[in-house]
């Protein structure tokens, strides 16, 4: 299988952020990043858009890492309370995702975060005490301590 050489437009888990260019294996740029909207092909009119891309970001970047320490801040201090069914013994009828995390978050008067820079463990099946990882920044991320009870 050939190799396939993108520019991703979003942050990717374990490969990237926008802007990148990777180099990745056929099937998974033809069936997963492509369809998705996570990457584009990588010809030269693509690596001009995406170096403003770039720019855009670095600066922002600079700008907002204050702020990122501020909202990890934020983060770390806050319990929050992630409601589910559960069955006898604690376990849960399915399992905490990420979006019922940042719904938890917003609901506990948290700032508003991207379920996609939501980093759990493994799969939350049970109640009691967790703890998830949030990628506030390419350059910090935080601790959430999360509370999963019996609704």
């Amino acid at each position: 299988m050939s190799a396939s050489k993108l520019i991703l437009t979003q942050e990717v888990t374990g490969l990237g952020s926008a802007g990148d260019t990777v180099e990745v294996k056929g099937g998974y740029a033809r069936n997963y990043l492509l369809p998705r909207g996570l990457a584009i092909k990588a010809t030269r009119g693509a690596e001009k858009q995406i170096a403003g891309l770039r720019r855009a970001r670095a600066a922002r970047d600079v700008a907002t890492l204050d702020e990122a320490k501020q909202v990890a801040g934020q983060l770390s201090s806050l319990t929050v309370t992630v409601p589910a069914k559960a069955g006898n013994g604690g376990r849960l009828f399915g399992s905490i995702t990420t979006a019922d995390v940042v719904a938890a978050v917003t609901a506990a008067g948290g700032p508003a975060l991207d379920r996609r820079r939501v980093e759990l463990p493994s799969s939350i099946k049970s109640t009691g005490s967790h703890s998830v990882t949030v990628r506030v920044h390419p350059e910090v991320s935080a601790t959430l301590a999360i509370e999963v009870v019996a609704a």
